[in-house]
């Protein structure tokens, strides 16, 4: 093993990318994942509990992200723009966080992934429950907390995919901003 290098969770990161796209999923263990980032096999434990969690942990959670926004928007915003205010300051912490081609090697390996397109079926219900419930803790009813959680859960995983597709120039945040327009339309 060489000596210490930084940002032991990032290199990890990108040995799972590397070795998810070059041997697929199923064919990566956590030790392939160890020794091409140059940690030990307990190293990468204590940063995730599995293989899988490599591509879902995220120090600073989309979920934290959107309930902060919602809880911080401004009390004339409507319930839906709420929510949007919240996926469009969640896509700008992803943003920072993964460039596109880390975003989109990552979305190639869930949907190349049955079992991970579940866990990311999850997470975007995680986020909608999150939505709701911050919607709820200002005082929005039912039904329209949910409808409105689910709308900008929409534009987020809508925005997402035409970002890493690469259909556009625009980062992650403007196709936010694009989608949710597009969702304003239709009403």
């Amino acid at each position: 093993m060489a000596r210490w290098e930084p940002d032991a969770r990032g290199r990890m990161l990108t040995a799972a990318l590397e070795l998810f796209a070059e041997k697929g999923y199923d064919g990566t263990t956590a030790g392939d994942i160890a020794a091409r980032a140059g940690v030990t096999e307990r190293t990468f434990f204590r940063h995730f509990a599995d293989k899988r969690e490599v591509l879902f942990a995220n120090p600073n959670s989309l979920d934290e992200m959107v309930v902060k926004a919602i809880a911080a928007a401004d009390e004339q915003a409507t319930p839906l723009e709420m929510v949007i205010g919240g996926v469009r300051a969640a896509a700008v912490g992803l943003a920072e966080a993964r460039t596109r081609e880390q975003a989109a090697q990552r979305s190639r390996i869930v949907e190349a992934t049955p079992a991970l397109q579940e866990r990311e079926l999850l997470k975007m219900a995680a986020m909608t429950a999150a939505a709701q419930a911050a919607l709820a803790e200002r005082g929005v009813g039912e039904p329209t907390a949910a409808m409105a959680a689910y709308g900008g859960v929409a534009v987020f995983q809508t925005a997402f995919s035409r970002w890493v597709s690469g259909a556009t120039d625009l980062g992650l945040p403007e196709c936010v901003d694009e989608a949710a327009a597009t969702l304003r339309a239709l009403t």
